[in-house]
């Protein structure tokens, strides 16, 4: 029997679907956070609209090398491809530029505070994590090609 004939059990599928939902409100985030209007700008803080407008450039770019490998590795989880690992891997290391230039280069936690701004990025993060780990260990056990 080769290794992707071995069926994954039906948990594999369960994790794999939530993971993909997961991932495309990710991607609804970004989509959100690149067409803001000026309607949506004029109903934010002072803080958070200043912030929005001094972002980079770069950084809805980093957003989506956060969110679409993402994406497109809960698919290929859903397909059974191997290739999900290292799209999780890119995942994760936008995840780990555009949250490290958020707390690194901004004064979000002294403004808004650590407790208000920290747990779910780190939860993006272990997310990411677990997906990256989820993948390596569907390959091992011939669950993916």
């Amino acid at each position: 029997m080769s290794a992707f004939q071995r069926k994954p059990p039906a948990w594999f599928w369960i994790v794999s679907v939530v993971l993909f939902l997961w991932a495309a409100a990710g991607v609804f985030a970004l989509y959100a956070h690149a067409t803001l209007s000026g309607e949506g700008l004029a109903q934010m803080s002072a803080y958070d609209r200043e912030s929005y407008l001094k972002l980079p450039v770069w950084f809805v770019w980093v957003f989506a090398l956060a969110t679409l490998p993402a994406l497109i590795g809960a698919a290929a989880l859903l397909m059974r491809s191997a290739i999900a690992r290292p799209l999780y891997f890119f995942s994760l290391v936008g995840v780990v530029v555009q949250f490290g230039w958020v707390f690194g280069a901004t004064d979000l936690i002294a403004v808004k505070g650590a407790s208000a701004t920290v747990p779910f990025p780190v939860a993006i993060f272990a997310l990411g994590v677990f997906a990256w780990w989820f993948a390596g260990m569907a390959k091992v056990r011939g669950w993916l090609r």
